[in-house]
């Protein structure tokens, strides 16, 4: 097939998926997951925001130094210091790309940036000849380009093209966009704009009125756009992106309508759905297309019969082409540190030095002595919970004892360390859940609000170990913090604490919307 018939997948997961109230990663999970996304053979990973806050810059420049195929991306408001900034962090990388974007809506114009049209332009145009000092892999994005001027929107990006920019990306910033009118608009400023020919163009669609997928399907079919930018489990700020793993497997699904070629490797899209889920702490829906756990299971009788004489009489995909038949027990007990360590990187992580591979060990061996059959959704969420636990850790686990009994009370006495000192606190409340974040609360008093209280099966059966997310919020800020463990009431200790640990480190975070 020609190149203008391949399909760019522009992951957007660690940027505009880290938007997420409570969903910021650490430097080393951001690395994880940018890892697991070159595994998926996603052509550009927008690592972050460098302008944003020294931990993006970090995380972006740590991503560049160990993404090998991917293009590496960096998020810039329209001006030199931010462009600068961006080319600082993406030095290390093989492919880099600088993103800047200005709003060219009337509201945006007026209330945001308090400039006028003229003034936008030229603005786009001088940031677009500063990107080029440093690579020449630049796309501009029309902030709210779905409710800009077309007249005056058809003058800016044609600027900005002429200026340098390789790809044009539209964004429907606010998810108001309707498909078919989407997909039209995009058409006409193809059309209208001379040297639209001269980049390539992209479509980034939120997903408020759950078009997102339908939106950046047809800006791709009706528009001629040939990026498409995205993220994994559809995560975002709000009703969140473009999911990844929809628009992939509907354009191999429907290879006959779509005839677009794409460089992904499907098999990997649970290992990344899984892995995303467990970094952030936001669970995957059972029914949720392509990733939940309910995507390839049939209740119908009627189902179950056609699938048993075959497959195809009500499965349009193979749940192995995405990766689920990779769900299979690796590790027991009896199993060494060659062998674990060898699953770490399999899995795709990378611990930072032998001590933390030994002390991960030590973990896992504790675990196994408690449940007999290890799964690869069991490691990585005892990796992923450490990380969580360690992020400027200031409180610490130690133990739990906890009393639950019809026509009683429920009770819990909690130990917990805190900068080297241990701290014995008791609580009682509706229920051991509840009576163990009281048991927290009558020492540390935070003052903050619980807003998200989950539980989730890591993977099969009583012995499974339960995955608790905590998410708080305390003047205005809103973390989340995870835990897991075999026994749900000493995993939901774990994400207190981890919840509250992020309180404690002010690490604010300050991205812009898009």
């Amino acid at each position: 097939m020609s190149d203008s018939n391949r399909l760019i997948i522009f992951d957007t997961t660690l940027r505009d998926g880290e938007q997420s109230p409570g969903a910021s990663m650490t430097k080393d999970e951001k690395v994880r997951i940018a890892r697991q996304l070159e595994r998926l053979r996603v052509d550009v990973i927008e690592a972050g925001f460098a302008a944003a806050s020294p931990g993006d810059f970090e995380a972006i420049r740590a991503i560049s130094a160990a993404i090998k195929e991917s293009t590496v991306c960096s998020l810039s408001r329209a001006n030199e210091r931010d462009i600068a900034r961006a080319a600082e962090a993406l030095q290390p990388a093989e492919r880099k790309r600088i993103h800047t974007f200005i709003a060219t809506s009337p509201l945006h114009m007026k209330m945001k940036l308090r400039m006028e049209p003229e003034q936008v332009l030229e603005q786009a145009k001088l940031a677009i000849r500063c990107a080029r000092q440093y690579t020449d892999d630049i796309e501009f994005s029309p902030e709210d380009g779905s409710r800009s001027d077309e007249d005056y929107l058809c003058r800016v990006l044609e600027a900005v093209i002429a200026e340098g920019a390789t790809t044009i990306n539209f964004p429907d910033t606010v998810g108001y966009a309707v498909p078919e009118v989407f997909g039209a608009t995009i058409k006409r400023l193809r059309e209208r704009i001379p040297n639209s020919d001269k980049a390539i163009w992209s479509v980034h669609c939120h997903n408020d009125l759950g078009l997102a997928v339908a939106n950046s399907l047809a800006g791709v079919m009706i528009g001629g756009a040939r990026q498409i930018e995205c993220t994994i489990n559809g995560l975002g700020e709000r009703a969140g992106n473009t999911a990844l793993e929809e628009v992939v497997m509907a354009v191999r699904t429907r290879a006959d309508y779509f005839k677009l070629q794409l460089g992904i490797d499907t098999t990997q899209i649970v290992a990344a759905s899984r892995m995303v889920s467990q970094i952030t702490g936001f669970a995957v829906q059972p029914n949720k297309a392509v990733v939940g756990a309910n995507a390839f299971a049939h209740a119908s009788g009627i189902h179950q019969d056609g699938i048993l004489k075959a497959r195809e009489t009500y499965e349009i995909m193979r749940a192995e082409d995405v990766g689920w038949a990779a769900n299979k027990i690796v590790l027991g007990k009896l199993s060494g540190r060659n062998a674990f360590k060898e699953r770490l990187r399999e899995l795709g992580i990378e611990l930072a030095s032998e001590t933390e591979v030994n002390a991960a060990f030590g973990r896992f061996k504790e675990l196994a002595d408690r449940k007999a059959e290890i799964f690869d959704e069991d490691i990585m969420a005892l990796v992923s919970a450490e990380d969580h636990a360690q992020e400027g850790e200031h409180y610490r686990f130690v133990s739990l004892a906890q009393h639950s009994e019809t026509g009683e009370t429920p009770s819990a006495r909690v130990v917990f360390d805190v900068d080297g000192k241990e701290y014995h606190c008791e609580g009682k409340g509706d229920g051991p859940v509840d009576a163990t974040v009281n048991a927290i609360e009558s020492q540390v008093a935070s003052g903050a609000e619980l807003i998200l209280f989950s539980v989730n099966a890591i993977s099969t059966g009583t012995q499974s170990q339960g995955e608790v997310t905590m998410r708080l919020s305390k003047s205005g800020r809103i973390v989340n913090g995870l835990g897991a463990d075999p026994d749900i009431i000493v995993a939901s200790a774990k994400a207190y604490l981890s919840a509250l640990n992020k309180l404690h480190s002010k690490n604010e975070r300050l991205n812009p919307q898009q």
